[in-house]
This record gives structure tokens, C-alpha cells and sequence, in this order.
């Protein structure tokens, strides 16, 4: 794709009935172990996952100084929806549906792409989505917005961010769990509602 080589995993298990791309936030890669553990949860109820990084390597190096792109959420929805139709279009995967999960500030890339891509379901990991500010009112797809008890600023976030949104939208508030879900067993609920979440709209068969 123009813009440079993206790294990222592909994993389509037999029989699948979705595929779920990931945005993670800054600071974070698709190698990921949380990212990883939701993924292979997915993978287990037939959902394929697509991990990879929305910057370059030599992206990724300059933003380390910069960070001039780690909140441009209008290139990293841009990248993430270009990204999303070449896998949709150069891999066999058929006609599954796309399911977005997004972490931080790449929560708010999933919103805003999810604007101009065709997308079921889009699941927020303790997200952003204050940051697609001016693409909420336009997010149609059914979106799940999980966020930590413990995480006050970006409930908050969260909370109002869910009023603006015109389609179906559900926020879920794991107790105890801080921003980056580290606590025992808030990882395991965040990708069993994520789970549950992409269950219910990805019901495409492969």
C-alpha cells in the first residue's frame, strides 16, 4: 500500500465468521501481549483478527521525537481504513464482515474510519474517542466502549463521547480495572465482551 510497509499478522481460523482488525494506541504494536491475548480469544470463537501497526518503522522512529503522529487521528483513520480495504481486497477472505478493535488513541482511528469503510461492529478498549470528535455524530456502526472502573478521566470521556454517537452504542465499566486492564482478569473480560460484542453483529459464514 502507498505510504510505506505496514508489519501485521493475519489469522483466519477455519470456518470464520468475521474479521477483526485491531488499532492499537501510541506507544504499543501489534506484538502487544494484550492485544495478542484478545486476539487468540477471538480467534477461538472463529473470528479472524488482523494485528498491525499503523506507522511505519521509520513513522514509528520519527513519532518517538516528534510525536507529530500518534494524535493525528484523521492519518491514522486514513491508514487504518487503507489498510483494511487491501486486506479485504488482496487476501482470500471472502465476503466476512469487519469488525474494528481499537485501544487508546486508536479507538478514536476505528470511529472515524468507521465513517467512511464498511464496518459491523467496532469494540473500544479503554479508547479515545473524544479525540474523533468531529467524526462522533457520523459513527453509525453498533460500537461497545469498555473502559476501567478505576480509569475516572477516560470514563468520563467515554461517557459523553456515547452521546453523540447516532447508532447503537453500549458502555461497560469492568470494576477495579485501571487504563491498560493489568489487573487479574480485567483482560480476560475485556475479550470476553469483545468477544460477545463481535458474536452478535459479524455473523457472516466464510
Amino acid at each position: 500500500m502507498s505510504g510505506g510497509t505496514l508489519s501485521g499478522d493475519l489469522v483466519l481460523p477455519r470456518g470464520a465468521r468475521g474479521l477483526v482488525a485491531f488499532a492499537h494506541g501510541s506507544g504499543s504494536s501489534h506484538l502487544s501481549p494484550r492485544n495478542q491475548y484478545v486476539a487468540a480469544q477471538l480467534n477461538k470463537r472463529r473470528l479472524g483478527t488482523f494485528l498491525f501497526d499503523l506507522l511505519t518503522s521509520q513513522e514509528e522512529q520519527r513519532d518517538m521525537f516528534t510525536g507529530e503522529l500518534r494524535f493525528d487521528i484523521p492519518f491514522l483513520s486514513d491508514r487504518l481504513a487503507s489498510a483494511t480495504r487491501w486486506i479485504v481486497e488482496n487476501q482470500d477472505i471472502g465476503d466476512l464482515a469487519i469488525g474494528f478493535f481499537g485501544a487508546s488513541t486508536g479507538a478514536a482511528a476505528a470511529l472515524q474510519a468507521s465513517t467512511r469503510i464498511d464496518v459491523a461492529a467496532i469494540v473500544s478498549r479503554g479508547g479515545r474517542p473524544d479525540l474523533a470528535e468531529e467524526s462522533l455524530g457520523r459513527v453509525q456502526t453498533p460500537t461497545l466502549l469498555i473502559v476501567g472502573g478505576s480509569d475516572p478521566l477516560v470514563l468520563g470521556m467515554n461517557q459523553e463521547a456515547m452521546t453523540r454517537m447516532c447508532g447503537p452504542a453500549e458502555l461497560q465499566v469492568i470494576p477495579g480495572a485501571t487504563h491498560l486492564f493489568e489487573e487479574p482478569g480485567a483482560l480476560e473480560q475485556v475479550a470476553e465482551r469483545a468477544g460477545a460484542w463481535f458474536e452478535r453483529y459479524l455473523n457472516s459464514e466464510a
